[in-house]
């Protein structure tokens, strides 16, 4: 029986990848410098270099400028010298959470907890702020909720709503925003005052109580918060119970990531 043919092409994806990588390191560490530069010192050839730096052109993450001129003006085109975007650095990572961590600690250590509390509310309505008039046009909460979750999305939260629970006796209906990224997952995490903030401003911009029932910064898949079909407190709220590691468990049939 003949052998089965094995697919290299995770292995050749990997290789291309690995050598992009260190195309853009040597950007980062050296750059600007010219594609025969680089290719000089990977030790690879100028047409491989070529292509793996056209493709950090059109992601975003490389971009070119004429290399100086030095002594009399020649023929042709001036060589091109490559650089890494903003986009093209963060591929090696940022600091920026240790450093947010860092300073509201000193914020709480030098100036209380009540700084803390007044920075959070002061940075959510600068995010919601822009947007207040497109999300109250409307008086229904679920109609809200649809253009805060475009607002947000446009501030980098990817966020979305959609409609749970039917009506009936007792039953907590409305609507489930759900965040699916939180920039600052990881500062929340350990200052919950920046989720409580928010989930105030929600309330206040729905015109409604609103009830977080999970947050990326606790360990959950997605920032999900319940709001409710009618304006004012739910008649009848569901229970919210906290489990043993400290998180909050999902309202029945509302709990889920939207």
């Amino acid at each position: 029986m003949p052998r089965a043919t094995v697919n290299a092409v995770p292995s050749q994806v990997s290789a291309e990848g690995k050598t992009r990588n260190e195309v853009a390191r040597l950007l980062l560490e050296q750059g600007p410098m010219t594609a025969v530069v680089v290719a000089e010192q990977l030790g690879i050839s100028p047409a491989a270099v070529r292509r793996h730096l056209d493709a950090l052109l059109a992601d975003g993450e490389a971009e070119t400028r004429d290399a100086p001129r030095r002594g009399p003006r020649g023929r042709g085109r001036p060589a091109k010298l490559f650089l890494l975007t903003e986009s093209g650095r963060a591929r090696f990572g940022h600091a920026y959470d240790d450093l947010a961590v860092s300073a509201i600690r000193f914020l709480a250590e030098h100036a209380g907890e009540d700084a803390v509390r007044a920075f959070a509310e002061q940075r959510i309505e600068k995010l919601v702020g822009p947007h207040r008039s497109a999300i109250t046009g409307s008086s229904d909460p679920a109609t809200r909720a649809e253009a805060l979750a475009t607002a947000l999305t446009r501030e980098g939260y990817a966020a979305s709503t959609r409609q749970v629970g039917a009506p009936a006796p007792g039953q907590n209906v409305g609507a489930q925003l759900c965040q699916h990224h939180c920039p600052v997952a990881h500062v929340a995490a350990e200052f919950p005052q920046l989720c409580e903030a928010e989930t105030e401003a929600f309330a206040e911009l729905l015109g409604t109580h609103v009830q977080r029932l999970a947050t990326i910064a606790r360990g959950d898949s997605a920032c999900t918060t319940h709001v409710p079909a009618t304006a004012g407190p739910p008649a009848h709220p569901e229970p919210v119970r906290t489990v043993p590691s400290g998180r909050i468990a999902r309202i029945p049939n509302g709990g889920k990531p939207a």
